[in-house]
């Protein structure tokens, strides 16, 4: 009999576990022959945008109102893990591969996204177990990604609205970025970059929590952990943001800039060709809705604006990629849906200059890492991105700092799926300064 090399499958198993918001997501488990095993949990987004791979539910409405998994589970269970079973972990590419011949459709609507994502992942996870290599490090070399790791800039997520919280503002997300070039944040203290920089937002987090409850706002939370209070306007929220920043002992542009993710596209109505604001009782056709946020730039220190315009509004995209790109990360979120056909057509058009990539949005760890790299070749920035419905998991991290991704949105420095994140960024932060001390 043929010796089973140690790093071999042996069992990949799947579960149906539960996300931050209570619903079911899948938990899949991947073990070797050497006894290690890899697991992954999948996030699993609030909306699915119509340009993403499909998730697959069980659709039985006595369960969890129709969003069970026991079917996913089921498809690794007795569909996938056979074909499996005696692969090398360390085959990552093969595998991806043979999880997309199994599900030919375009949009992974037999075995499902989360199904695919999920084993996809915890492979990953058990080989670089195997290689005794931490998972960043087993990325950036098994993929040969250009360049070295790096830690990735922060977005906290500050205030939550849209559809993220039960609050009138009309948003998706206020963002507080930290600036890494501060010598706040390069200075000589015991603390290291990345440290700083999540304690800074921390305290600029509790500090807008205070300033909240002594103005009578409510300090509750939406589902990422962002504070979802009713407010008089959505500027309103800027503001308070800035106030929170001085309050906490820091310096708005210097130490902290803002951003916005507008979630534009459930603001936009077809019919009129118009973005409905019902907060500040506004009607803005496309060409007034860019002379707005030129206007907040004036205002205020935003370099960030996510989903600033509708998924189809492709020649205001245009427009104002050309008249503000060189002054703001213009992100594509639901634009692109982590899609590599619509970043091509994004290219194409020269529409935004930054792409917001979501592993469970594609299906396959390579297809993620070829989004990716595309998106670096064109001089895309990268921004790293989690979900709605989140886990404890923090392969995004890791994953983000492999690749050098620009930024990472992780939601709030509340509610423990988002913390570990930051968590996970710190403690590779160390892992870093550690090897470079080594090295000198």
């Amino acid at each position: 009999m043929a010796k089973i090399n140690a790093g071999n499958i042996v069992s990949v198993k799947a579960r149906e576990i539960l996300n931050a918001r209570g619903f079911p997501t899948l938990e899949a488990t991947v073990t070797l022959a050497s006894g290690l095993c890899g697991r992954a949990e999948v996030p699993i987004g609030l909306h699915n945008s119509k340009f993403a791979a499909k998730d697959l539910y069980d659709g039985d409405h006595r369960r969890y109102q129709g969003k069970g998994m026991l079917l996913a589970a089921n498809h690794i269970n007795e569909l996938i893990a056979p074909r499996l079973i005696g692969l090398s972990a360390t085959s990552q590419r093969e595998i991806d591969l043979l999880l997309i011949e199994l599900d030919a459709s375009s949009d992974r609507r037999q075995l499902g996204a989360n199904t695919m994502i999920a084993v996809s992942l915890a492979v990953a996870r058990a080989g670089a177990m195997f290689e005794k290599k931490e998972l960043f490090q087993y990325l950036l070399d098994y993929y040969q990604l250009s360049g070295s790791a790096k830690i990735p800039i922060p977005l906290f997520n500050m205030f939550s609205g849209g559809h993220h919280a039960d609050t009138n503002l009309d948003f998706k997300e206020f963002l507080l970025i930290p600036q890494p070039d501060s010598p706040t944040f390069t200075g000589t203290s015991c603390e290291g970059q990345a440290v700083r920089m999540v304690r800074a937002g921390a305290e600029v987090y509790h500090a807008l929590g205070k300033i909240l409850r002594e103005n009578s706002y409510d300090s509750d939370t939406g589902i990422e952990g962002g504070y979802a209070p009713n407010m008089d306007s959505s500027l309103k929220a800027l503001d308070l943001m800035m106030a929170a920043i001085i309050s906490a002992g820091y310096e708005a542009k210097k130490d902290f800039v803002l951003g916005i993710d507008i979630g534009s596209n459930h603001l936009y109505d077809v019919s009129s060709k118009q973005y409905i604001f019902p907060l500040d009782n506004s009607y803005l056709s496309s060409q007034h809705l860019v002379g707005l946020y030129t206007e907040w730039l004036q205002k205020y220190p935003i370099i960030y604006l996510e989903d600033g315009l509708a998924n189809d509004d492709w020649s205001t995209w245009r427009e104002v990629t050309a008249a503000l790109g060189d002054h703001l990360v213009l992100a594509g979120d639901e634009l692109f849906a982590s899609n590599l056909d619509r970043l091509r057509r994004g290219i194409a058009e020269r529409a935004a200059n930054a792409f917001v990539l979501k592993p469970n949005q594609i299906g396959t760890l390579t297809e993620t890492i070829e989004c990716a790299k595309l998106a670096e070749r064109q001089h895309y920035q990268l921004v790293v991105s989690h979900r709605g419905g989140e886990t404890n998991d923090d392969f995004i991290v890791d994953l983000a700092v492999a690749l050098g991704a620009k930024y990472l949105k992780a939601g709030s420095l509340s509610r423990g799926e988002r913390v570990a994140k930051y968590n996970r960024l710190m403690a590779i932060a160390a892992m870093m300064a550690d090897n470079s001390t080594k090295q000198k």
